[in-house]
C-alpha cells in the first residue's frame, strides 16, 4: 500500500513542479488545504480520497483501480496453486 502512495505522491509533485505551482498555488486553485498538499506529496498513509481526486483533476486525471501482481502481493507461491 506505501508503494501506491509513494507513487501518488511523487506523481502528483512532478505535475505541480512540470505545471510551475507552489504548493500554496496548488492547494488554492484545488480547493484543498496547504497542509492537505504537504501531506500528500510527502506519502501520507490516510488521505481522503475526494480530495486526493480535487488535486489530480486539475491534472485531468482521477484515481482508479489498478490491477496488481498477486504473487508479489502475497509474496510467496500460494497463489500458484
Amino acid at each position: 500500500m506505501k508503494e501506491n502512495l509513494n507513487s501518488i505522491s511523487i506523481h502528483v509533485k512532478t505535475k505541480r513542479k512540470q505545471n510551475k505551482l507552489t504548493q500554496p498555488e496548488l492547494a488554492l486553485k484545488a480547493g484543498v488545504g496547504l497542509r492537505f498538499v504537504r501531506d500528500l506529496e510527502q506519502g501520507k498513509n490516510s488521505l481522503r480520497m475526494d480530495k486526493v481526486n480535487d488535486v489530480l483533476r486539475l491534472f485531468g486525471e482521477t484515481l482508479g483501480a489498478v490491477p496488481m501482481d498477486r504473487d508479489k502481493l502475497l509474496g510467496n507461491e500460494m497463489s500458484k496453486t
